[in-house]
């Protein structure tokens, strides 16, 4: 056995030093190879366990860093959306631009028949549809200026309505006074100033002060209809449905003046004399219509035919144009995710800056509804407003208060983009300045170790000659066996 092996003392010497120096290269030459002086705890514990909380803490914020990453592509998103949809109302500011800058409404010219207006019957005008609504407005074809009762005013037999209409009296529309069979001249007076303001169109009585007059003292002429029990007690006609006094026919003139003074045509329909007929222009998208046509004489007499005008057709289609770039919007802003993650549809973006998550930053539109037509407040486009200029007006005034809200909105994101790329740079030199600090406590020098390495061959090389000469020392003992 190896015990009962006897060295001499310089023998041993030099065995013990040359597997000394074989233990030496054998850690240099793993140092060099693994290019750590500390491989394990056996190594340096202090060092070891040091260096593998760092490296753990960098492991974690690199892991960190992933999402940040992830997050700072979810807000270029959002803000791709925004820059999208703020394209899209620039547009839409453009379309309304166009609808309020255009002029090209449809208008007909229209002769009238002054023997057929000139008779005892009420002759009007009709217009409804198109901005004027359902609701007809009609403007007197003829008419006088004072009204007296034929006979003496007696209480009705029956209940009715009395009609009266002026073009400064209620928009020119008519206005119905209610009468009772227990109506007096007087209170019938009073109903119908009542009725009509005290303006306009005035009641009162003749010189006898058994006769109703009405007056209307602005010039403008007074038309008077209704009930037969109504017209019968006042005196003013007999006839049994409407009718006026002494009815003169207006000229084109004064037709256009009444049509464009009513305060329920105004900026929905223009009259003008067009070489003696008259000329009406529709000043909305959809279609108008005006009663009072005979299509016998092709002429308006005030009669029960019907004429159209044709809407704004420029404007009809620009309201299709418009409300498809608005159907744009919130597909722009669903399609603005990453990740599964949309800023633009009031998702939260939740991110970490360290490991134990007590550092964080929760991103959402500034709206928790997130950015759409309705949050910005842009409704759908109609006919109705496109054939408005206030209602444009309005509408751009809308468009530009929703810019406003996506620059904001914008901003927003521009900030948090800001504090997550600054984070995103701190994470990285830190994670850097952890990765350093545990390769200071490990790392070897890879030239030290070198130089040890070449070192200690040599040193080896020695020992191993002076383990030769220390054996050639034992062998001169052979010498006398000889």
């Amino acid at each position: 056995m190896a015990s009962n092996i006897t060295l001499s003392a310089g023998v041993r010497a030099n065995l013990l030093n040359l597997q000394q120096t074989a233990d030496l290269k054998n850690l240099t030459q793993g140092r060099l190879a693994t290019g750590k002086k500390v491989n394990s705890a056996l190594d340096n514990p202090s060092n070891f366990f040091t260096a593998a909380s760092l490296t753990s803490r960098s492991s974690d914020l690199t892991n960190l860093l992933d999402g940040i990453s992830n997050g700072i592509q979810t807000l270029k998103s959002a803000n791709d959306g925004i820059t999208a949809i703020t394209t899209s109302i620039e547009s839409l500011q453009a379309t309304v631009r166009q609808a309020r800058q255009d002029k090209s409404f449809k208008s007909a010219s229209y002769a009238l028949d002054g023997n057929a207006i000139g008779t005892t019957t009420l002759k009007s005008l009709s217009f409804a549809g198109g901005a004027v609504g359902s609701t007809g407005v009609s403007v007197a074809l003829n008419g006088t200026t004072t009204v007296t009762g034929a006979s003496d005013f007696a209480a009705p037999a029956a209940a009715g309505n009395l009609t009266l209409q002026a073009d400064d009296v209620n928009g020119g529309s008519a206005v119905t006074v209610a009468l009772t069979t227990s109506d007096t001249l007087d209170t019938t007076i009073d109903k119908i100033n009542a009725a009509t303001g005290g303006s306009g169109i005035v009641a009162s009585k003749d010189a006898a002060g058994t006769k109703l007059v009405l007056t209307n003292a602005s010039g403008n002429d007074v038309t008077v209809g209704g009930d037969a029990a109504a017209l019968t007690a006042t005196g003013l006609t007999a006839t049994t449905t409407s009718a006026t006094v002494s009815t003169t026919p207006k000229t084109v003139d004064q037709i256009v003046d009444a049509i464009n003074n009513n305060s329920k045509l105004q900026g929905k329909v223009r009259a003008s004399n067009d070489g003696g007929n008259l000329r009406i222009e529709n000043d909305f998208t959809s279609g108008l219509s005006i009663t009072g046509y005979n299509a016998a004489t092709s002429k308006f007499d005030g009669g029960s035919g019907v004429r159209s005008v044709a809407g704004n057709e420029v404007r009809n289609n620009l309201v299709t144009q418009f409300n498809n770039v608005r159907d744009q919007l919130n597909k722009l802003a669903d399609d603005a995710s990453f990740s599964g993650t949309n800023l633009l549809k009031g998702d939260k973006l939740k991110l970490n800056f360290n490991e134990s998550s007590t550092s964080s930053l929760t991103i959402q539109s500034t709206n928790a509804s997130g950015i759409n037509t309705t949050t910005l407040g842009i409704s759908a486009a109609t006919a109705d407003e496109f054939g408005s200029d206030s209602a444009l007006d309005a509408r751009l005034d809308q468009l530009s208060d929703a810019l406003t809200k996506l620059r904001s909105q914008a901003s927003a994101f521009g900030s948090n983009l800001s504090i997550v790329q600054n984070r995103q740079d701190f994470t990285k030199a830190l994670t850097n300045t952890l990765q350093v600090g545990a390769d200071n406590l490990t790392l070897a020098d890879t030239n030290e170790e070198g130089a040890n390495l070449l070192a200690l061959n040599t040193r080896q090389q020695l020992q191993t000659t002076s383990l030769s000469f220390a054996s050639q020392a034992d062998q001169a003992v052979l010498q006398f066996l000889r």
